[in-house]
């Protein structure tokens, strides 16, 4: 069910609020998609003032998935994969790069925005290892022991939690260091854990500053979250994990499949991803 939105016309699922953004509807619009309001656009548009090519950035996150991805699912032999935050379709979800490695892998996308609830829906029909779940990241136990999460995945065998872009999104307040701990306590060994996040090196350069006025951008004059964080910070997320090599890094140093072709963009340092693995044995 669905209605039509003031300023645009355009058909929008019940309960979605147009009147403000939303993070994936706003990194739809960032990719160039179609799933998005004007609200959504003039966060892309702020954004883009500071950061230009903020959508190579948006682009470099796909990219640095879908290695990740490639080698869960192959290497490391990951059947089964937890995706909170997962956003909007696009193309390259985790489902397509897993299952072209293991047609049987099994994908859970979790969000708990309505508009991704309902183009989750369209998931479920089309792909049987594929299952969206509607729920919130910083309720752990809840989004864990949710029936179409128990249903689908097995919690006693090795799996991958991927939050890509998404850990930025939660305040301090909150205690984002405290909700991974959860999660990670709950996995079982020989689980990963895939993290990219907003970073500020801090170091009172260039990219530092472009840090803080993205930081102020998305918190103060549209989203209202989006927070850049040091590597350090970002490190605790991973609680005592073994980070799998080259560990914390820009993205693009993530085992890229080859040279870099131009210069690094300053928005494109602003972003560190790296995978923890959960030993075999128990520390």
């Amino acid at each position: 069910m669905s209605e039509a939105t003031p300023q645009t016309g355009v058909r929008a699922p019940v309960g979605v609020d147009t009147t403000r953004a939303s993070i994936a509807r706003v990194y739809d619009a960032t990719l160039g998609g179609k799933d998005n309001y004007p609200i959504d656009r003039e966060v892309r548009d702020r954004v883009a003032e500071v950061a230009p090519r903020q959508s190579d950035v948006a682009r470099m996150n796909r990219r640095w998935l879908h290695r990740v991805v490639r080698y869960l699912a192959g290497t490391a032999g990951i059947d089964q994969f937890l995706d909170i935050g997962a956003g909007l379709p696009t193309v390259g979800n985790t489902h397509e790069i897993a299952q072209q490695q293991n047609p049987e892998a099994t994908v859970v996308y979790v969000d708990n925005d309505p508009v991704c609830n309902a183009h989750g829906r369209v998931l479920l029909e089309q792909n049987e290892f594929t299952h969206f779940v509607p729920a919130d990241l910083t309720e752990p136990d809840t989004l864990l022991r949710h029936s179409e999460v128990t249903a689908h995945l097995d919690l006693e065998r090795p799996l991958a939690l991927i939050l890509c872009g998404i850990l930025h999104h939660v305040d301090d307040a909150l205690d984002p260091a405290g909700i991974m701990r959860h999660y990670i306590e709950a996995l079982p060994p020989g689980s990963y854990v895939g993290i990219t996040h907003f970073y500020d090196p801090a170091d009172g350069g260039a990219a530092h500053d472009m840090a803080l006025e993205l930081q102020r951008r998305f918190t103060e004059m549209g989203l209202g979250s989006g927070w850049y964080r040091t590597a350090e910070q970002i490190a605790t997320f991973f609680g005592d994990l073994d980070i799998v090599e080259p560990g914390l890094v820009e993205l693009d140093d993530w085992w890229p499949p080859g040279p870099a072709l131009r210069p690094r963009l300053t928005e494109e340092r602003l972003l560190l991803g790296g995978l923890g693995h959960k030993p075999e044995r128990v520390r």
